[in-house]
């Protein structure tokens, strides 16, 4: 899923003087880099989003302990994948950047939905059938279960209030999370008719510029750290020797030609995206360039173009990773921020679904 202090209002997004929309976003800080594929697929479109959405974008660790994990791991981690996204262009005067479990609204809401939660619906997701199939009935957690309610629970915490006027509220998305997203809106709407017009519903979007990334070994297969090899990932702090190799060395075909065709040339097709992409070239453009010259120089030419792209994102998040203390307090600013939203929120919910309030 892909996620102000005054987060009601924010900044304008042209003439008109309502509220910007919001976006909530999050990602697993599960691996030692981010990879080309959620680059491209989600983390540089969160950049984008700031200029045109009140965004929070969170480091969802709770998450992450859904399955066996090491705590000094996780702890390195979750500042790797921060350190990243500034790195990237994430702005946290701009965006609200924090760290999931830094906001206890979430695990607190994340109860009261699972409360309104069938067995069976939680039972029908996709993610956790596939999940739990590979670890097993012995590895297989009520955390892992109930992962997309803690999911909704995340992205309701920041929906606008309801009220007069338009309240848009964005969740980008893949395809492999559409499921988790509808599922948040059925909860939204099962709140709203039990205890009042609390939640706006989220629309999934997918921004521009979002590029599918393939395996660059299994080209019909996504980029996945839990899936691909290491040779078929390109990963974002990773040396430029070995991502020039991996490049050159992506699978193709039998031809020459540089040529967009799915069907018949996945792995040149995955290439023609990637250089697009990273270039801002269209495809078109790029086989004209290329066409009948081979693959060598065409995989050549965007190896530098991945290496120009990534080199500057690794040595911003090695400076950032170098001050610790300094990285720290910025996910505290922005846990600071997305807390004043969440805390509003739960106000709210405690109130309408019955708890006695704590008083001052």
């Amino acid at each position: 899923m892909s996620e102000a202090s005054t987060p009601s209002t924010g900044p304008s997004t042209g003439p008109s003087t309502g509220p910007a929309p919001r976006v909530l976003s999050g990602i697993q800080p599960t691996a030692d880099s981010f990879h080309l594929g959620n680059y491209l697929g989600a983390l540089r479109q969160w950049v984008a989003l700031q200029d045109t959405h009140q965004a929070f974008y969170c480091v969802v660790d709770l998450h992450a302990i859904t399955v066996e994990h090491d705590p000094e791991l996780l702890r390195r981690r979750t500042r790797v994948a921060a350190a990243q996204l500034l790195a990237m262009g994430v702005d946290p005067e701009r965006s609200a950047l924090f760290v999931q479990s830094h906001v206890p609204e979430h695990a607190e809401l994340a109860w009261v939905l699972g409360c309104l939660t069938g067995f069976g619906e939680a039972g029908r997701m996709t993610q956790f059938k596939d999940k739990s199939a590979k670890q097993g009935t012995g590895g297989t957690t009520v955390g892992l279960f109930t992962y997309p309610v803690l999911q909704a629970a995340d992205i309701l915490l920041y929906s606008p209030e309801p009220g007069p006027g338009e309240r848009t509220f964005h969740v980008p998305v893949g395809e492999d999370q559409r499921q988790h997203l509808e599922l948040t809106r059925t909860l939204a709407q099962r709140f709203n008719h039990r205890f009042g017009d609390t939640f706006v519903a989220p629309e999934a979007f997918i921004p521009a510029g979002a590029a599918k990334i393939t395996d660059l070994q299994e080209p019909t297969a996504k980029m996945s750290k839990s899936a691909s090899s290491p040779q078929g990932i390109i990963d974002v702090l990773e040396e430029p020797g070995p991502m020039r190799k991996k490049i050159m060395r992506a699978v193709t075909d039998t031809g020459t030609e540089v040529r967009y065709d799915e069907e018949n040339k996945a792995g040149v097709t995955n290439l023609l995206r990637i250089f697009s992409a990273l270039e801002g070239t269209p495809i078109a453009d790029l086989e004209a360039r290329y066409g009948d010259g081979g693959y060598g120089t065409f995989k050549k030419e965007l190896a530098a173009v991945v290496l120009d792209t990534f080199e500057p994102i690794r040595e911003r998040t090695a400076k950032l990773l170098a001050d610790e203390e300094r990285l720290d307090r910025v996910l505290a600013h922005g846990a600071e921020r997305a807390g004043a939203v969440a805390r509003r929120t739960m106000d709210v919910v405690r109130d309408r679904v019955g708890f006695v309030g704590r008083g001052h």
